[in-house]
């Protein structure tokens, strides 16, 4: 069985990055409930650090089988180990932004203004990958982000400052997945994300010292939670990763809007929480502008395709 699954997803790359990213958008709203829970007891500080500290165990698991890492000799030092760590810069931005706003507001309208991501993965990528963005996705990231401002309605009377915080969080996830393009593709994705996860836990564990925010976790149901939340955590950025070295940023980046009805009904079983007048009408242009930038890719791509098989027939 995991052989036909390597195989097709080889066979089939941008098929099994979409798979892989709807399920890594599902793992990580199954962390929000969990860190929103933990949130209750425990510093935001010392959430991240525990969930950067117990990720790395299923990504360490993952490098164990990975093929590629054993016929190469098993090799832990890469090239690129500055820019690896300096991701975890990013991922540790994202999430102390992230785990502050699921805990400040409901979960789906912290999620829905996150998946702002897609259209920062767009924009990121014209000058770091040097993609060409065309009129069409252009007017994708304007219509984006207008629904952004329509959920964050700022001026208004009951206007939060703590929306501005999935943001900040879609940014810098953005910009760690947009430079996972730039690792050498012999890389294997666990050991660049555990590269990552190291960063993370020095940026995380620093702040824990600097703050004084650690609180001692009697042993019992809260340690199952954080290691629940570290497993999740965990497969979801390795499944993240996977996914956009192995396709465009720009085509994949719209399945991530998935996102917002996982979180809707997680948030609405778990926290009673329904923030229908909150997230719409401007869910719908957050939608709207990742699918138009769907669409726009998928029209180029089938342009590419056309002129070279003209061309072979040439």
């Amino acid at each position: 069985m995991l052989a036909r699954i390597q195989t097709l997803a080889t066979n089939y790359p941008f098929y099994a990055s979409v798979v892989a990213i709807i399920l890594a958008i599902f793992l990580f709203d199954v962390q929000g409930v969990i860190i929103k829970f933990a949130g209750q007891d425990y510093a935001v500080s010392q959430i991240a650090l525990l969930r950067n500290l117990l990720g790395i165990i299923p990504t360490w698991l993952a490098l164990q089988l990975s093929a590629n890492w054993r016929a190469g000799k098993r090799q832990l030092i890469i090239k690129q180990w500055p820019l690896a760590l300096t991701r975890g810069l990013m991922i540790a931005g994202a999430q102390l932004c992230f785990y502050f706003a699921i805990i400040k507001m409901e979960l789906a309208t912290a999620t829905t203004l996150a998946f702002a991501g897609p259209l920062f993965v767009t924009s990121l990528s014209i000058p770091l990958l040097g993609h060409r963005v065309g009129l069409w996705r252009t007017l994708a990231v304007i219509i984006g982000f207008a629904g952004v401002l329509l959920v964050i309605r700022p001026g208004v009377n009951d206007f939060n400052a703590y929306l501005y915080l999935p943001l900040g969080a879609a940014f810098f996830y953005a910009l760690a997945s947009v430079t996972s393009r730039y690792f050498d593709s012999s890389i294997p994705t666990p050991l660049i994300n555990i590269y990552s996860s190291i960063g993370a836990t020095i940026v995380t564990g620093v702040i824990v010292w600097l703050t004084q925010s650690w609180r001692a976790i009697p042993w019992g149901l809260d340690w199952v939670w954080f290691g629940m939340m570290g497993f999740t955590g965990g497969c979801a950025v390795l499944l993240m990763i996977s996914a956009y070295r192995q396709t465009e940023p720009s085509s994949l980046s719209p399945f991530e809007y998935f996102g917002i009805p996982f979180s809707f009904l997680l948030g609405w079983f778990f926290f009673g929480e329904a923030p229908f007048e909150k997230i719409f009408p401007g869910v719908l242009l957050i939608v709207g502008g990742g699918l138009l930038v769907l669409w726009r890719e998928r029209s180029l791509n089938k342009h590419r395709d056309d002129d070279s098989s003209t061309s072979v027939g040439l």
